[in-house]
């Protein structure tokens, strides 16, 4: 008796739905059938079942009815995993062919089996049905507007709820009229608007959304759904130029007659800013929605360095979500709006992408919308990418994408309200790719036609998104042409009425972005920068502190070297009143969570800290329990959170930005684990740390800890490249130290909280230092001290005849020489805060010294690198000789005996007991 002869007795539908369990999770079936169908797919992939000889080679003889069943299911999975390559996404080209196709012979099926009725028709909602139905029904929820790619998804429940919901109403969704008048509202907004700015401001860039204003109805329907269906309370939205104003002005509701104004090149009525273009303005707004719900919502400026806003965006949306939020991301829904050519060639999507599941950075998953104008500039798909699709590092975190013709309205809103679904549920981030078109060039001056002439030729007969979904509505009777020209019209008259408002206006305005997180905060400039500020604190408070930090809570088990740092930190404050760098961080950090305020910090290895001297967080050695002695301590208010990072500066530091842009009172640090490593951020630094508060009226608080000193270590673990920071600093955009002691580090933290505005810190931090026996504090200086901008030398001022100008590490280097050559006639005063530069400080320190014949610059760096072109440009007191190593190309040798000796010859050129030159 055939061995398989049991399976004409079972349901065939049974067997089809154990199977599909099967593909998708073999360890979910009962082990009998598992070893049935590792059967048939061994069989099915080394011999083709249709032929006789090798079934009866292999000794298989599977019913023939059941044999079908399976090669159906086959079929049904080829669709679910390779459908999307053959959809009517495309709205101006033709698709690229791939193979296999979807033909029914490569599944083992033939003509002749169309009419067979199969039950695994069951499996795609279409019940028991013909071959031929269950196809078209495959085609209807795979292969028509929208392609949908999740079968990589390794989640089990995932992928049943994909198919569930593709199955519910095949992929297609059944609107009602009100419903689709609502869609065409916005549709019609969208096109109009982008009519009226081409008629009114010919040839002006607005980086038109021309080709894809499907955008609109569906950020439109995913605010409305998130916060009536699933009581979403925010959102954050990021997007680069195009689209934006159409964004800014049909979702965002700003003053029409503003961003006219705009147009018009009017001055900026704030004179202290000088503002941005149109196209990168962000906003803040309330909505109400049809159940008076109100919905704050948050569009955020960006530059033009499309991609950079995706980091600032999770970083606000993470900080919302901690402080408005109580860590519910179920009530916040961060969207990023991308642009093909951008999210396929700008590696930061990536960056971002990895720290969406991190514990650090997760913001309960964003939905993505790339608007793909199929071109990137003048470059042509097939020149931007080697990926098939731009959304293909969506794969790397195996999240769904679904990839729809912007020309079908309902399909594109369908789509965004599927993901908004995904997201809400499995708290993921979801891929939209909305493929449609751009109109004119990159801007409105272009000419596409130059690199583009065939597809813009299809491009300048093909019907608009809102006249294409027109003409559907007339046809089915949901609206009549008096219905649709009424809905134009209104829409029209009032950027009219408008347009003559904006006439009336002398100035155009920056609008506050999230003004209420920054209520009680006051923009500040620089003579507002040299105030001092009280950052004492109570020493009893810093002992209580310092007790805690240094004990083992009971019951916990650290390793022996753990132990032995919790020792060295109890001596140095109860024993020898010897403070060190990282107790001194410690103690700011923990006197400021007393008072109030929240700590973030973030980056490499920043639990330990590179140099092993922060040591935020220890482990129970038994449990492994992460324990950070800080949230322990008395009287605590606020609350600290560190993380170890991904191992990416540009994203990490957009997204520590973007924290402390929405949340003012909280410390947020991003700490680079060598200085110069910031580099790979420095679009970050350069576009927003050094210039939003101008352009956008941003401020931040953000600091930035870069380990800075020449200790022999090669290139790149010398130097943090100051200079590049100092070029940044302009009249009162950021601070800039490079501090010598604890207590000074300690009051610079404590300062940038306690003042009542925000300016990016960026502090140039030690190495070497960090164990200096010398480089100590005593707990007095940090209970009764201040921060100090410069710090003059303690020796005698008449003996003094060279005066010394130095910042950081390179001054123990200069004292111990001094020490050595015991010379009194040569002072050091070291500048802590290089920007805003002290200069009334610094003239009383110089007046103080009586006979002093020589003014001089010393630094460890090369004279092109460091503080030195800076100090020419703003330290005008006195003539400044420099001291430092010549015009290199790197910041330091990498031979360590090479560094040595380049070193001391600078450390000689102070004292003027060396002219040996720096060739070696």
């Amino acid at each position: 008796m055939d061995k398989f002869s049991f399976l004409n007795a079972v349901h065939t539908g049974y067997i089809a739905d154990v199977y599909d369990q099967y593909l998708i999770n073999p360890d979910s079936v009962e082990p009998s059938w598992r070893s049935f169908f590792q059967g048939y797919d061994f069989a099915n992939e080394k011999y083709s079942l249709a032929d006789d000889s090798a079934t009866n080679n292999i000794n298989i003889k599977v019913p023939e009815n059941v044999l079908k069943e399976f090669k159906v299911i086959d079929l049904i999975n080829g669709y679910r995993t390779r459908g999307h390559l053959f959809t009517k996404t495309n709205p101006v080209r033709a698709r690229r062919q791939y193979t296999p196709t979807l033909a029914i012979e490569n599944f083992g099926l033939s003509e002749k089996d169309l009419e067979t009725v199969f039950d695994a028709g069951e499996l795609v909602g279409s019940g028991k049905n013909t071959l031929r139905n269950i196809i078209k029904h495959l085609e209807t929820i795979y292969c028509d507007s929208i392609g949908v790619e999740y079968m990589y998804i390794r989640n089990p429940e995932e992928i049943k709820w994909f198919q569930s919901q593709l199955t519910k109403n095949s992929n297609h969704p059944n609107y009602s009229t009100e419903s689709k008048k609502y869609i065409l509202k916005k549709l019609t907004q969208a096109v109009t608007f982008e009519n009226f700015l081409q008629t009114k401001y010919v040839g002006q860039k607005r980086f038109s959304l021309e080709g894809g204003e499907t955008l609109i109805p569906a950020i439109s329907a995913a605010i409305r759904n998130a916060a009536e269906i699933y009581d979403v309370d925010e959102f954050v939205l990021g997007m680069a130029h195009r689209g934006r104003l159409n964004t800014l002005i049909n979702i965002f509701r700003k003053p029409i007659h503003e961003l006219f104004s705009e147009f018009e090149g009017k001055d900026f009525e704030d004179e202290t800013i000088d503002g941005d273009v149109k196209y990168h303005l962000g906003l803040t707004t309330y909505k109400t929605l049809r159940n008076n719900k109100e919905l704050k919502m948050n569009l955020v400026p960006n530059p033009s360095h499309l991609e950079t806003v995706g980091p600032v965006v999770e970083g606000i949306s993470r900080a919302k979500i901690d402080k408005d939020y109580g860590g519910d991301n179920s009530k916040l829904l961060p969207i990023i709006v991308h642009g093909d050519a951008a999210i396929a060639g700008q590696g930061l999507v990536y960056e971002v992408i990895q720290m969406s599941k991190l514990n650090g950075y997760t913001t309960g998953g964003t939905i993505h919308v790339v608007v793909n104008n199929q071109i990137g500039f003048t470059t042509n798909y097939l020149d931007a990418r080697s990926s098939t699709y731009c959304t293909d590092v969506a794969k790397v975190t195996l999240s769904p994408v679904l990839h729809v013709n912007a020309d079908d309205v309902e399909a594109v809103v369908h789509a965004i309200e599927l993901a908004l679904d995904f997201r809400m549920k499995f708290k993921r981030d979801i891929f939209i790719d909305l493929l449609g078109y751009r109109k004119y060039g990159h801007n409105e001056g272009d000419e596409p036609r130059f690199t583009q002439p065939k597809l813009y030729k299809a491009i300048a007969k093909h019907d608009n998104p809102r006249d294409i979904y027109a003409k559907k509505l007339i046809e089915e009777g949901s609206i009549d042409i008096t219905y649709l020209n009424k809905t134009i019209d209104d829409f029209k008259n009032l950027l009219e009425e408008e347009y003559l408002k904006s006439k009336e206006a002398e100035t155009s305005k920056v609008r506050e972005f999230m003004e209420d997180a920054w209520k009680g905060y006051t923009r500040r400039d620089l003579e507002d920068m040299l105030i001092s500020e009280d950052t004492s604190y109570e020493e009893e408070k810093l002992k209580s502190i310092a007790k805690t930090v240094s004990t083992v809570p009971e019951g916990v088990k650290f390793l022996r070297k753990a132990e032995k740092i919790l020792m060295d930190r109890n001596n140095m404050v109860f024993e020898t009143d010897a403070i060190d760098w990282g107790m001194g961080e410690t103690l700011a950090y923990g006197s400021l969570l007393q008072e109030g305020y929240d700590v973030r910090i973030s980056g490499q290895d920043v639990e330990r800290g590179t140099f092993s001297h922060r040591h935020a967080i220890l482990r129970d050695e038994i449990s492994e329990e992460r324990i950070n002695l800080l949230n322990t301590i008395n009287d605590k208010k606020g609350n600290m959170t560190i993380y170890n990072s991904l191992l990416s500066e540009y994203g990490v530091l957009g997204f520590d930005y973007g924290y402390a842009m929405a949340n003012p009172n909280a410390l947020t640090i991003w700490e680079a684990q060598f200085g110069d490593f910031s580099n790979g951020a420095q679009i970050i630094f350069d576009q927003y740390l050094s210039a939003a508060e101008d352009k956008w009226k941003l401020q931040n608080g953000l600091v930035v800890l870069l380990p800075h000193g020449y200790e022999g270590q090669g290139s790149e673990h010398s130097s943090a490249r100051m200079e590049r920071f100092l070029q940044l600093c302009a009249i009162d955009n950021m601070i800039v130290a490079d501090c010598t002691t604890p207590a000074n580090f300690y009051h610079l933290l404590r300062r940038q909280m306690k003042r009542d505005y925000r300016k990016p810190l960026i502090v140039f931090t030690p190495k070497s230092l960090l164990r200096h026996q010398l480089a100590v504090s005593k707990l007095d200086e940090f209970a009764n001290g201040s921060f100090q901008e410069v710090i003059d030398d303690t020796i005698d001022k008449n003996n003094v005849t060279k005066l010394v100008f130095c910042t950081g590490k390179f001054y123990y280097d200069l004292i111990a020489e001094r020490t050595t050559l015991e010379r009194n006639d040569v002072a050091f005063v070291r500048i802590e805060q290089l920007f805003p530069l002290h200069i009334e400080k610094l003239k009383a320190i110089i007046e103080s010294y009586p006979n002093v014949k020589k003014y001089v610059w010393a630094q460890e760096e090369p004279e092109n690198m460091g503080a030195w072109s800076y100090m020419l440009q703003r330290f005008r007191l006195v003539h400044l000789e420099v001291a430092s190593q010549p015009f290199y190309a790197v910041p330091a040798a990498g031979s360590t005996a090479r560094f040595k000796r380049r070193h001391q010859r600078v450390i000689d050129k102070v004292f003027e007991t060396s002219h040996t030159n720096f060739d070696s």
